[in-house]
């Protein structure tokens, strides 16, 4: 039944991509509320139930985020009222028909094998913050199987470190049981957000470390209670 639903889902899926670009560069003044006109209907058909643990403060300017699944943005996006600025990895943003989803509401791709890749991110960091735009970043760099959270990565460091960022840390729990691009399976369920206490990015001080413990203690008592 889960390799049923996901084929389904990842069918509907690439098809509202396709006519989602086409609105995004129709209206390239509004790519925001296509947007999240396109999440409230992506967690209708999902099936999703959110629980909630904490409170977001959208007044932080960088969001941390673990990162499972294609849901982690779905949801976070559905639940941000303002114009989030994700920071993928140029890869995503240089596939054929796929990497408009980057390219046309003006998301931010980094080349991470690249020096220069890195001064573009702080450039283009700089660009959307100017635009009042929260950044967005995934610090483990990659997915993990929803089992654990992995080392965090200096880029998310490095950013909220040069701009004197208010940093929101969020975890999400659970979002890769029920969608797991790798398998192809997809099935309705509840999604956990917790949101943690904001904090404030300094040179001075070890707050990424921090951060990336208390994420990491917060999942695993998640992961343990699932479990058990």
């Amino acid at each position: 039944m889960k390799k049923i639903r996901g084929l389904i889902v990842f069918i509907q899926f690439s098809i509202s991509v396709a006519i989602v670009v086409f609105f995004m560069y129709l209206f390239r003044n509004h790519t925001h509320k296509v947007i999240k006109i396109w999440m409230r209907v992506q967690m209708f058909f999902l099936g999703i139930t959110l629980e909630i643990d904490g409170e977001l403060d959208e007044s932080c300017n960088l969001i941390l985020i673990n990162h499972q699944s294609m849901l982690d943005i779905i949801v976070m996006e559905h639940l941000h009222s303002r114009n989030i600025a994700w920071v993928a990895k140029k890869e995503i943003a240089d596939l054929f028909f796929f990497g408009h989803i980057i390219k046309a509401p003006k998301m931010i791709s980094v080349d991470r094998e690249n020096k220069a890749g890195l001064i573009k991110l702080l450039a283009d960091v700089k660009n959307r913050l100017e635009l009042d735009r929260p950044i967005a970043m995934f610090p483990e760099g990659t997915r993990s199987d929803g089992t654990f959270m992995g080392e965090f990565k200096a880029g998310a460091k490095m950013v909220g470190n040069k701009f004197n960022l208010k940093v929101q840390p969020v975890v999400l729990f659970n979002t890769r049981n029920i969608i797991n691009s790798q398998k192809m399976e997809a099935s309705p369920g509840v999604v956990k957000v917790v949101y943690l206490e904001p904090i404030l990015a300094s040179k001075d001080s070890s707050w990424y470390e921090d951060c990336e413990k208390k994420m990491k203690e917060v999942f695993q008592k998640e992961y343990q209670n699932y479990v058990s």
